[in-house]
């Protein structure tokens, strides 16, 4: 019910790095894709949240390094523990299709709301310095990245040992 995943245009290149200012200014590598495009893949796919409850309606759209886009949106229960976030269901359309290496994530709310806790520990299974663009229903957007959102945060690498796989 959440959409499919849609392949991309020929546009996205993981390849090509430019350098593109952070809301700090920071200048962080910027793989070439359209981020107008990411926004608008997660935008329709928040058209299609199941959200009666709380009517907090989310898009995500998931660009993998392999050049596709995986979206979801946000799909509640009456039972609330059970509510699945619309990054994590993009994260796992992407994972069960094989794709594992993410580039860029845009997340499309109300208001610009940021990826929750939940969402942002389970990106980070995958990418590290993935590139977050947070835009609201108005068309306003802001880009940061994951380890702006989540700093010092724990993966496979604190488990000492273990595999990723």
């Amino acid at each position: 019910m959440c959409g499919r995943a849609a392949a991309s245009t020929p546009s996205f290149s993981a390849q090509s790095q430019l350098e593109k200012p952070t809301m700090d200014r920071s200048p962080i590598a910027m793989p070439d894709f359209d981020p107008q495009i990411l926004l608008e893949q997660a935008r329709e796919a928040r058209e299609r949240a199941y959200a009666p409850y709380s009517r907090y309606r989310v898009g995500a759209a998931l660009l993998g390094r392999s050049g596709r886009i995986y979206t979801g949106c946000n799909v509640e229960n009456a039972v609330y523990p059970l509510c699945t976030c619309a990054e994590r269901t993009a994260v796992v359309k992407a994972v069960s299709e094989g794709e594992r290496e993410f580039i860029a994530l845009a997340v499309v709310t109300e208001n610009g709301g940021t990826p929750c806790g939940a969402c942002r520990q389970t990106l980070r299974e995958f990418a590290e310095d993935l590139i977050i663009l947070i835009g609201d229903a108005e068309g306003h957007w802001r880009q940061t990245t994951l380890g702006q959102l989540l700093p010092e945060s724990f993966s496979a690498a604190d488990l000492g040992g273990g595999s990723t796989e």
